[in-house]
Parts: C-alpha cells; structure tokens; sequence
C-alpha cells in the first residue's frame, strides 16, 4: 500500500439484487461514487457490509472486484475478523492475495475472551500477513469491550495500524490516544463522536453517514485539523440529525433504505435484518429530505449529487455565519 491509511472510510454496504445475491457490479459502481464524493476509501465487508451474512466465496471476490474498480483512486479495508482465530487468519490471508490495502478485524463477539485472549487473537491475526490490521473495537455489538491496555500494548505491533474505537467510551478513547505509539491511528466508529475523538487527537472516522455527507464530513475534518473548532463545531451539529437517525434501527437498514430513496440501487438487506418499519421509514424521510446529499447517484444521472435544504440552508458550509445571524442554525 503506498502511503498511509486515510482518515476518512467508508464502512461500505453490500449491494444485493432483487434474488438477493451479491451485486458485484453495484458495489463497484458505489465504491467509485464514495471515493468521488469524499471518501479516501471503503471497508468491505464490514458491520455494515452484512459481513456475518456473506460466505467466504462473496467475500473474497467483493475484495477483489472492488480493489480492482477503485485501483491507487481508493484504498480498500477488508474486513476478515470474527469469532474464530483459525478463520480470522486464514481469512486474512487470502484476502491478502486479492490486492486489498488493509484488513480490519472486530473484537470476537459472542465467546467473550479476557484481554489476554483478545492480545493473542489480533498478534495471531497480525502475524498472519503483511498487510496493515485495523482493530475494530464494538462493545455494543460483541458485548466485550478491548480495554485501554490491550490496545496499547497490541499498538506496538508493528503492522497493526490503528483501532475502530466505537466504545463510546472517551475517557478510554482519550487514554488510547495518548498512550499508543507514535503513527498508530485512533478512528472514531460513531459519526456523531468524529468531532470529540478527533478533538482529543483521533485520526478520522470510519462512517457510515458518509454514503450520503461525504464531502461534508471531509469540510468538518478538515476545519477542525485547520484548527478552526468553532466551524468545524457547526458543521458536526449540522449533521448530527443525520448521524442519528441513520441507526434509528439497527445498521445498516437506514442507510440501505437511504440510498435506495436517493436514487441508488442497493437492495434490501438479507435475514435476519429487514427493511425499516413504516414509522422509522418515515422518520428517515423527514431527516433525509432536510440535507444535500454528496453521493453520485448513477451514471443515467450524470453523476451529479441531489441537493436539499437543512432548515431551510444549503448544506456547503459556505453559509454557517449567516445561518448562525439569522438564528437557524447551530
């Protein structure tokens, strides 16, 4: 991989048709548009790319066919952790062969291993290939959190690049930060919790919202590494509306539900997750419908983004002050 992993990733959604198979093309068509609209690059099968319903088969070409549609435009973070050390590794290994950049691995959900079990899982997995390894820490989906400690002491592994820090935790999150070594990276998990994490000294953000805000969230980024906390400030409160309501219900049935409403075809999800309920749907409606939205929304479009109004202001930035004047904006 030639330079470092960006700051701001896609956690990607799996595009399925209407049987329910994976879309390959689809998934090629939206990495592109993510990497257009602001993405440095996209995790693949991820939390939010169905991971624990794809086969390995799926997998491994999502891996290859989406590397080889973004080539040096986008790096690539493939997710190949579970429950399982053995399948962990070897998973790792052979999406190592398919060109990716990067793999990412969650804390094992379900067995609950103690922090020593957690060290020697990732050193395993570390050890495996010679490709940079995400951690990804998610208490609230594994129901094991990778205490301070762990990670610290797993940062001095020379391949191990960073941590997904979704613990919420930013006491925790604050001691990582300082305590890891020099160059390993600090990724906020939650949008809504970019602004804090990056304030304590964080990376960037591995986003969901940013199927949809992409180059909006790159504007917050960027103000707040030009030191400019109050706008970067105002951006985030802009589109805290957005990060919530796109886990209303569990991820990432919004943000499918989401694109398809924009204008870009990613299926339902598969069982055990369904399409919203008509309340949430409705909800998600009323969100969406108050933002300009970055993502190119095909190609029979002209690959241009659709545009909306967030309290009556266009999203761009350009127009916080004003807003902040007439009193409608944070």
């Amino acid at each position: 991989m030639s330079g470092p992993i960006g700051r701001l990733l896609t956690a990607m959604v799996t595009p399925f048709d209407e049987a329910g198979r994976v879309d390959y093309e689809g998934a090629k068509r939206l990495a592109r548009a993510l990497v257009d609209s602001g993405s440095d690059g996209v995790v693949v099968a991820g939390t939010t790319g169905e991971s624990p319903t794809l086969t390995t088969e799926e997998k491994l070409r999502l891996f290859a066919e989406v590397k080889g549609a973004l080539g040096s435009r986008g790096q690539v973070v493939a997710g190949t952790g579970n429950y399982s050390t053995a399948e962990s590794v070897e998973m790792t290994r052979e999406a190592e062969r398919t060109g990716v950049d990067a793999v990412m691995a969650v804390v094992p959900y379900y067995n609950k291993p103690p922090q020593e079990g957690l060290y020697q899982h990732f050193k395993a997995i570390a050890d495996a290939a010679h490709l940079p390894l995400i951690l990804y820490n998610v208490p609230g989906r594994t129901s094991v959190n990778m205490a301070d400690q762990t990670v610290i002491r797993l940062s001095q592994i020379e391949n191990i690049a960073g941590v997904k820090e979704a613990s919420s935790d930013m006491d925790q999150i604050g001691r990582i930060i300082a305590g890891v070594r020099k160059g390993f990276k600090v990724w906020s998990g939650n949008d809504n919790e970019t602004f804090p994490i990056m304030c304590l000294g964080g990376y960037g953000i591995v986003s969901v919202a940013s199927h949809l805000v992409g180059r909006q969230i790159k504007e917050m980024m960027g103000a707040l590494l030009e030191g400019n906390v109050e706008r970067a400030a105002a951006l985030h409160h802009r589109l805290h509306p957005l990060f919530k309501v796109l886990f209303v219900v569990a991820n990432p049935i919004p943000v499918k539900y989401s694109l398809n409403k924009v204008g870009f075809p990613a299926g339902t999800p598969r069982l055990p997750l369904v399409p919203p309920d008509e309340k949430s749907a409705a909800q998600i409606d009323r969100v969406l419908a108050g933002y300009t939205i970055d993502l190119p929304v095909g190609e029979e479009r002209g690959l241009s983004p659709l545009h909306g109004l967030w309290q009556g202001v266009d999203i761009s930035g350009k127009d916080i002050e004003d807003t902040k004047a007439r009193g409608k904006g944070p």
